[in-house]
This record gives C-alpha cells, sequence and structure tokens, in this order.
C-alpha cells in the first residue's frame, strides 16, 4: 500500500509521540505525570454545558449545519469582539466556524497555497504552521524567534525571494511555546509588511484570554488596517476549558474568510449546532468570568513552577500569558537529551523546545495544566532528577 507524497513530507506530530511515550511507560507500571500537552485538566464550566445540553434537546439542531453557522453563533462573536477588542465585525462576511484552530490553519493552507509558494512561520512555534503548507504541497520559510527580540520575528531580516513567494505569514501572541506577548508597534509593522508583500497575516488568537498580572492581550485586528490583511482565529480551547469542543472561528478580512468557508464546504459539514448554542453561552457577557478564573488558576500554577526551577537554578523567564513556561535546559543537555533524561528518572514529561522548531532547540515546554499538587509533586521530581 502506497501513501501519498504529501503524507510521506510529513514529520510524526510532536503531541502523538509524547501520547505514545506516555503510554508506554504508563504500561511499564510507571506514575508519570505529563506536563506536555496544552490540555486544561479542568471542567468545562457548567454554563456552557447546560447550554450544549439544552440545544442537544432540541430536534432543530440534528440535521446538517450550516458551514456559515447559526445566526446566533455569529451574532455572539461580533458582540464580544466589540466588548473585548473595540473590532467591529461583520456577522454575514467576516465570521465562519471553525471546528479547532488546528483545523482553520490546516485548511487556510489549502485555500492559499500552492506549489512553489510559502507560508511564514514562527520559529520555535506550534508545529501546525509548518506542517499545514506541507499537506498544500506547498514549503514554509521559517521565521525565528529569539530571545533577545523578545521572541518575536524581525520581519526586515526575511529574504526577498521569502517575501515574493509567500501568501500567509502565521502570528501567535501571547505565543505558544514561548509565553511572549505582542511588543507594542509589532502589530503595526505586521500590517506594513503584509501589505508591502500581498500576504494575508493569519494570527492564531488561541491564548488573548489567558494573561497575567494586569496584562491584557490585544487582538491583531484592533491594528489600524489589520482587516484590509488578515484574519484571526479565536478559539475557545484553552481560556474556556473546551479543547474536546472543537470550537472556533475565523474572523477578519472577509474575502479571506469567504475562501475559507468555499473550502470548507467541500471538506465538512458543519459545527454541531448544540455545539454552537454552548459557545454562545461561553461567549456573552455572563461567559467573560470563566476566563479571568481560568486566569487566575494558572497565574498560580504559572507562579509555582517559576520559583521551583529557579530554586534549582534555572534562570528562567515569567510569561505574561498562555499555559506555558518556557526554559532553557541545563548545560550539557539539548532539548531532546534534557527531556528523556526526565522522563526516565523522574516520569515527568515536559516537551522538548527543538520539536517546536530550530530556534527552540536549547528550551523545554512546561504545561500548566495540572492540579497544583501534582505540578509541585512534578518540580520535586525534576529538582532530584538533576541532584538538587
Amino acid at each position: 500500500m502506497k501513501t501519498s507524497e504529501r503524507l510521506d513530507r510529513l514529520p510524526t506530530y510532536l503531541f502523538a509521540e509524547i501520547e505514545r511515550k506516555i503510554a508506554e511507560k504508563k504500561a511499564a507500571g510507571v506514575d508519570v505525570i505529563s506536563l506536555g500537552i496544552g490540555d486544561p485538566d479542568m471542567p468545562t464550566p457548567q454554563l456552557v454545558i447546560d447550554a450544549l445540553a439544552a440545544g442537544a434537546a432540541d430536534p432543530g439542531t440534528h440535521q446538517y449545519p450550516s458551514n456559515r453557522g447559526r445566526a446566533e453563533y455569529r451574532d455572539a462573536f461580533a458582540a464580544f469582539y466589540r466588548r473585548r477588542f473595540g473590532v467591529e465585525l461583520d456577522p454575514e462576511t467576516e465570521i465562519v466556524p471553525a471546528l479547532g484552530a488546528k483545523e482553520c490553519v490546516f485548511n487556510l493552507n489549502l485555500a492559499f497555497l500552492d506549489p512553489g509558494t510559502v507560508a511564514l512561520a514562527a520559529d520555535p512555534g506550534y508545529p501546525v504552521y509548518t506542517g499545514g503548507p506541507l499537506i498544500a504541497g506547498a514549503d514554509s520559510v521559517l521565521m525565528p524567534l529569539v530571545p533577545e527580540l523578545g521572541f518575536v520575528p524581525d520581519l526586515d531580516a526575511i529574504d526577498a525571494d521569502a517575501r515574493e513567494r509567500a501568501r500567509l505569514m502565521f502570528l501567535n501572541y501571547p505565543n505558544n511555546p514561548t509565553g511572549a506577548v505582542a511588543p507594542d508597534g509589532f502589530f503595526e509593522r505586521v500590517v506594513e509588511f503584509a501589505r508591502a508583500n500581498d500576504i494575508l497575516v493569519v494570527h492564531d488568537a488561541s491564548y488573548t484570554e489567558t494573561t497575567f498580572d494586569g496584562y491584557v492581550a490585544p487582538s491583531f485586528l484592533e491594528t489600524p488596517g489589520a482587516k484590509e490583511v488578515g484574519v484571526e482565529i479565536f478559539s475557545l480551547s484553552k481560556g474556556y476549558n473546551m479543547t474536546g469542543w472543537r470550537t472556533a472561528a475565523i474572523v477578519g478580512n472577509a474575502d479571506a474568510v469567504n475562501a475559507y468557508w468555499k473550502l470548507k464546504t467541500n471538506i465538512d459539514s458543519g459545527m454541531f449546532e448544540a455545539v454552537q448554542l454552548a459557545a454562545v453561552a461561553a461567549l456573552s457577557q455572563e461567559g467573560d468570568r470563566i476566563a479571568r478564573e481560568m486566569s487566575a488558576v494558572y497565574a498560580r500554577r504559572r507562579d509555582l513552577v517559576v520559583d521551583a526551577l529557579r530554586a534549582i537554578g534555572v534562570d528562567v523567564r515569567s510569561p505574561k500569558g498562555t499555559i506555558y513556561v518556557w526554559a532553557p535546559v541545563p548545560e550539557g543537555h539539548s532539548s531532546a537529551s534534557y527531556c528523556e533524561h526526565v522522563l526516565e528518572e523522574s516520569g515527568v514529561v515536559v516537551s522538548p523546545g527543538g520539536a517546536y522548531g530550530p530556534n527552540g532547540e536549547g528550551f523545554f515546554r512546561i504545561s500548566l495544566t495540572m492540579d497544583d499538587d501534582r505540578l509541585a509533586e512534578a518540580m520535586e521530581r525534576l529538582r532530584s532528577s538533576l541532584g538538587g
């Protein structure tokens, strides 16, 4: 049986490999604490569950949904963006449901890339930003995110050939995996760059609602001119404990949103309408407290992890957003060797930075999606595995 060349181009998905290692250790009787995958451990809020139950009990939701989404869903996103970001969106032309940010990213590659074209992708970054172009038969050009620049790309360093062939640019702030936030003026420079080079900016806003220390993350679409050159993917997965629900939306540039919708109509049949009604509840004013409460939990866990790492000599930056801590590996280790050492010696899973791109080498990522007691135990195991 021969698989397609596009499948052969794809590496093993990072988190699938992490799941395999966890299963292997558990089968051997190891008490594994997994801090490798960003999957919130807390339940979806009751407000959202109740809305799902009511929607599922309504026979009117049981038929094929529309890929355009229910009017209530699109209206809820428009109201949320107006209230939260001060951004006006047209529910008829500038909002379409997505089955999670991952699906949306992959399908945007199919909608906009051809062989010979490229997507500009953050390095390190969410692996889908580089896997998606491969599925589309295109390539990615990596934009290094380095500590010296605050983990934002140097747009001036992108060479002429990449600018000429690029059709997409993938950005994500607050950033996975580094936890960095976009500095003042950065989005304005992105708009200028995209306009000058005819590139569609895709801002993955999966973590805008998970922030700390008084920091409030902006939407890319708040930037003057952003809607002319870009779209944003807003996911409910992390901020609302809804990873399993696969609930998001693409919003912004009407032509780009329509291109995504056109592709979607040929690939899937849309989002279950009861799930859409649950999302309406999450995005309501009553639901605003959910993300605030989750941010308070993650801030506490962030402090626990950062304090523990610093106590054993790890020079780690305390992030202002996301559900991750990005830390340098100890001297004498690569990202992979350190994560393997930690797993073997302590039964703790952390993600190797190099798996997120070449510029992730020398770092590892800790996910804060574990209750405080287990997180504290994991930190003690890390200390012991380093001989502390």
